[in-house]
Parts: C-alpha cells; structure tokens; sequence
C-alpha cells in the first residue's frame, strides 16, 4: 500500500483499514506462535502499512487542527 494511495481516501476508510490491518497482524502473530504461518515477511509489510495509515491519519487531523487554529486566531477578543 502506497502513502499517495492512503492520502486520497477519507478518515473512515482509513480508520477502518487500519483496524482490519491490526486484526491481521495480530492473527499472523498468533499463526507464528503455532509454527502456521510461512511467509513472516508478510509481519513486517503489515506493520509498515499500520504506520503509513497511522501517518496519514496524522496529516488529517494536523490539517483539520491547523484549519481550527487559523479560524480561532481570525477572530477578535472583545
């Protein structure tokens, strides 16, 4: 999964894409206790992918914030 894929979704595809992936890594961790799973690598592209749609949540929420600040900053105190 590419970042410039992840930035062209929404935060509910995003969020819900990241719970399928931790639901995925925790069942490939429980496959490596048993000895089932064969391809490991699949761990580490996984938690790569977790950290590219927690990054881009991040850049959301940033965005959304500074968007708040700007607006807070316009107003004026009387």
């Amino acid at each position: 999964m590419k970042f410039k894929e992840l930035v062209t979704k929404n935060k509910k595809e995003l969020e819900r894409s990241l719970l399928e992936l931790k639901e995925k890594l925790r069942e490939m961790r429980f496959k490596v206790a048993q000895r089932q799973l064969r391809k490991v690598h699949e761990i580490k592209t996984t938690r790569r992918d977790v950290a590219r749609i927690e990054t881009a949540l991040y850049s959301i929420g940033a965005k959304t914030d500074e968007s708040r600040k700007s607006k807070i900053s316009n107003t004026k105190i009387i």
